[in-house]
């Protein structure tokens, strides 16, 4: 029984870690961009695209589900661009309209469609990785949890994705107009990145829910933004955040809540909590370096 266990306990670590890190190396170019909301909008506006799916096939399994998901994702990113590009309104406030909607829409959808479909309204906001390795699927003789298998391709995508367009993404995410005398065209990249998110919130939707998800794009790159201005350095704090939000997260939901009495917590709320910790060390660190430069100099 220890050996099971254990063996749980590890693929939800496991499970959160690819969860972590494919949201952590896009959500740096999100903070350089500074779209952290459109991370935000995008988690929240897939809502209707799942419910949808969900109401019409019945299941939590399905790639139906899967890219109505992505597509209106990827709708939500281009209506935020529209409405703030040919309404005239703020960009920060178009996000807000647009995402707001469509999360009500969803949240609509799933209370409506919770008793015919196999829905649980708290698993859409707060996620389910404890059960993720219960779930397993076997793919050319090697079983398991089919939650690793979709983010473990989905890691792999996001790494050769900002590998392969390191030097775009880099330009085009100081510089938009340099990228575009350089050819790099920065609206494709910007659509691309905007579409890889969309994917990557929906994929790790199960695991962490369409609150926590948040969390997991902007929390690492936001931390390692405060530490360094090499986008070399950047991306790998933010990894180095993801492993321990995920890590520290599933160990901290399960003895955390015993120092009060309670059995545990859920794992995604933990890894937030983490993230968010590394945040706060970053920050003091940061301006307690600030302080003691000032003090010098005035010393």
């Amino acid at each position: 029984m220890i050996t099971d266990w254990t063996m749980l306990d590890t693929w939800i670590v496991i499970t959160g870690i690819l969860c972590a890190v494919s949201c952590a190396l896009l959500g740096n170019y999100l903070v350089l961009r500074k779209l952290s909301m459109m991370g935000d909008a995008i988690s929240h506006a897939v809502l209707p695209g799942l419910a949808a799916a969900f109401l019409w096939t019945g299941t939590r399994g399905s790639w139906v589900m899967f890219v109505g998901a992505a597509v209106v994702g990827l709708l939500t990113a281009l209506a935020t661009q529209g409405l703030s590009k040919y309404g005239r309104v703020d960009e920060g406030a178009s996000m807000g309209v647009v995402f707001t909607i469509l999360f009500s829409i969803g949240l609509i959808m799933i209370v409506r469609g919770a008793h015919s479909v196999d829905l649980d309204p708290n698993c859409v906001l707060y996620g389910a990785i404890e059960l993720t390795p219960l779930d397993q699927v076997t793919y050319a003789g090697l079983t398991l949890p089919r939650a690793v298998w979709m983010l473990g391709a989905l890691l792999l995508i996001n790494t050769l994705f900002v590998l392969v367009f390191y030097k775009e993404l880099l330009i085009s995410s100081f510089d938009e107009e340099l990228a575009g005398t350089m050819g790099f065209r920065p609206l494709v990249m910007h659509y691309a990145l905007m579409a890889l998110v969309a994917i990557t919130a929906v994929a790790a939707f199960e695991s962490v829910g369409s609150i926590l998800v948040i969390a997991m794009l902007i929390v690492p790159g936001a931390t390692a933004f405060l530490l360094t201005r090499s986008l070399k350095t950047m991306l790998w704090i933010s990894v180095g955040v993801a492993l321990i939000s995920a890590v520290g997260g599933h160990i901290g939901a399960i003895v955390v809540p015993g120092w009060w009495g309670y059995s545990d917590t859920t794992t995604a709320g933990s890894m937030a909590v983490v993230s968010g910790l590394c945040f706060i060390m970053a920050w003091l660190a940061t301006a307690g370096r600030k302080w003691l430069r000032g003090a010098m100099v005035r010393s």
